[in-house]
């Protein structure tokens, strides 16, 4: 079976190794001239772990190509993926540019056998518009819905292993090929949900809103945590205990950031408008998450005693999350701007070197390793739950800064042991300790 994925953004990349992984023959095609020249050479664009030698191996073994040509690249698909972006506008709305446009590319070469499969994230309804549009333009193809659930830094797994797969199909035709490309994981028991294009649509925006809320409603328990004398790492793990609840996403923090949840969020309410629902918790959500920064800065300062005019601030971990070097929307961006507003001088060292973040922070020295970043800080900031600031030698720590004060946004540490290696303490969702 031939496969061809447009678009190799973070979606249509993994997925494309991970099905030549399986044994299919896929093409990777992109309007980036310079990427995908880059992709021919085995450069990986983004960070993900293990993605560069899963796509290495899979390109010495001929089932994986890059073309910069949808034309020469869909005319023998037996099955064409559109993972393309689709980012919030001003409004809030989804913007499906790319994916029109990708379509609109595939309309004039496609196969007539070919099944479509848009695998971007859209709002309920795109898939049938799609439908519509290629059929206005005479092409009759089948077309489907089969969302991601790929979270960065863990895709790999989360697509050779996933939780589910589900599949909005129309035809039998689309069901049957459907199934033999996801046959690879019948032997894991995975469960294969086949359902309606609208069911299917909607399954991603539910999933991402419904976590994002989890995120949301941990942090507003750690503002009450803050002021009643309760510990939100120990009210967290109370409740995920709960098996009606689960202890994923109730990690108290800065607020969600990245590529999914701010867009999906915002799109879910923003296209439940035109079907005349209001979705009240979701709008709630993104005002909640919204004001998160700004109270973590006002932690920042309070802990600081309202000042940081000329104090030197040491930040580990600048990226939205841990094992990504993606920086879109990470709570990191409006923390470090009004840090340097009120004057403080920034230095940061991320383990991913995310040239994003580069061209993001003016006026900001970037260290090469933790130990060196906190070379004479006034205080230590500690922004992205990066697994080698887990095991941090405090007490070497201690002797490198001007001002032991640890201000640990993630809570990666026990107040005992941060409080016996010298330093003042300030997290989330627990009493600081000075």
């Amino acid at each position: 079976m031939n496969i061809t994925v447009i678009g190799t953004g973070y979606v249509g990349l993994v997925s494309g190794v991970c099905f030549a992984e399986f044994g299919f023959d896929v093409t990777c095609v992109d309007n980036n001239l310079a990427k995908v020249e880059s992709l021919k050479k085995g450069e990986v664009p983004i960070y993900e772990p293990g993605l560069d030698k899963l796509m290495k191996k899979n390109m010495v073994a001929g089932r994986l190509g890059f073309s910069s040509s949808t034309k020469d690249s869909v005319k023998d698909a037996d099955i064409i993926f559109i993972a393309v972006g689709t980012p919030s506008k001003e409004d809030g709305s989804a913007n499906l540019d790319y994916v029109y446009l990708a379509v609109a590319e595939l309309a004039g070469s496609v196969n007539p056998n070919t099944v479509l499969v848009i695998k971007s994230t859209v709002p309920v309804g795109t898939t049938k518009s799609v439908k519509k549009f290629l059929q206005d333009r005479g092409v009759e193809i089948d077309v489907a819905f089969n969302p991601e659930f790929l979270k960065e830094g863990a895709a790999i797994d989360d697509f050779m292993h996933p939780d589910r797969v589900i599949l909005g199909v129309e035809s039998k035709k689309a069901k049957k090929v459907l199934s033999q490309v996801y046959r690879p994981l019948y032997v894991f028991n995975v469960p294969i949900v086949f359902t309606n294009l609208e069911t299917a649509e909607l399954s991603k925006y539910s999933s991402n809103a419904f976590l994002a809320m989890k995120v949301t409603f941990i942090n507003e328990i750690a503002n009450l945590c803050e002021v009643c004398g309760a510990d939100v790492n120990d009210v967290a793990l109370a409740m995920g205990l709960d098996k009606r609840i689960g202890d994923k996403f109730l990690l108290a923090g800065p607020g969600y950031g990245g590529s999914c949840f701010p867009k999906d969020t915002s799109a879910l309410a923003d296209f439940a408008k035109d079907f005349g629902v209001n979705m009240n918790l979701v709008e709630e959500t993104i005002s909640s998450n919204d004001k998160r920064r700004a109270k973590m800065v006002k932690k920042i300062l309070s802990a600081c005693d309202g000042e940081v005019k000329g104090k030197d601030i040491s930040v580990l971990g600048v990226t939205f999350k841990a094992n990504t070097d993606d920086m879109r929307d990470s709570p990191s961006i409006e923390i470090i701007q009004a840090l340097q507003e009120a004057g403080a001088n920034i230095k940061v060292y991320d383990p991913s070197f995310s040239q994003q973040a580069k061209r993001i922070f003016n006026n900001v020295s970037w260290e090469k390793n933790p130990y060196e970043c906190c070379n004479d800080a006034d205080v230590v900031l500690i922004l992205t739950d990066w697994s080698e600031f887990r095991a941090l030698n405090l007490k070497e720590l201690r002797k490198r800064v001007k001002n032991p004060l640890l201000i640990d946004l993630r809570n990666i540490y026990s107040v005992d042991e941060v409080r016996a290696s010298g330093f003042s303490y300030c997290s989330v969702g627990r009493v600081f300790c000075k």
